[in-house]
């Protein structure tokens, strides 16, 4: 079933999103005056954006997961489908990572494009009702829209150690020589 709170859960993400971004711009601002502040913001756009329609690619790409099919897994299959009907979504894409690690996440915009990766390790390891736990965690995720909260965060946190380190670059080269004023 639906959580109830999906709308606050949905208010919540877009104050995350405009509190991040209102700090990165104010972080650019600080770093770089008025024009340090516009490349913040084109930053903090680009990755939101970015990482709205990509993330569950790249997180995909960079875990090693590879599609399961159905002829591969068929009550992994089954499982994940029931679970997704009973939490009211649409069944998520599932992939397998090769790691022999029992760990699984979830990834996905919105529910209709939720994805559940498992560890090859949690599929040796665990029984078939522990596997059906993790996967009706990983679904309560993608139906709370956990994974665009963690999205927007990771994004935005990863533009902040963009500027920083710019930052530190521009300081490093600046041609005051008055180090101790604040940025260059």
């Amino acid at each position: 079933m639906i959580p109830s709170d999906l709308p606050m859960n949905t208010l919540k993400v877009g104050v995350l999103l405009t509190t991040l971004t209102l700090f990165f711009v104010l972080l650019g601002g600080w770093l770089g005056g008025t024009g340090g502040m516009i490349v913040a913001l084109v930053l903090a756009l680009a990755m939101n954006i970015g990482s709205y329609w990509y993330s569950d690619r790249i997180v995909l790409r960079l875990t090693g997961a590879q599609p399961l099919s159905r002829a591969d897994a068929p009550d992994l299959y089954a499982m994940t489908e029931r679970l997704a009907a009973h939490a009211a979504i649409p069944p998520p894409g599932l992939y397998v990572v090769p790691d022999p690690q029992p760990n699984a996440f979830a990834t996905g915009r919105n529910p209709e494009h939720g994805v559940v990766a498992v560890n090859q390790g949690l599929l040796d390891l665990l029984a078939r009702e522990e596997v059906e736990g993790v996967i009706a965690h990983e679904i309560a995720h993608i139906a709370n829209r956990d994974t665009l909260t963690m999205t927007v965060a990771a994004s935005l946190a990863g533009a902040v150690m963009m500027l920083v380190n710019l930052a530190q670059w521009a300081a490093l080269f600046s041609p005051s020589s008055d180090r101790e004023s604040g940025p260059g």
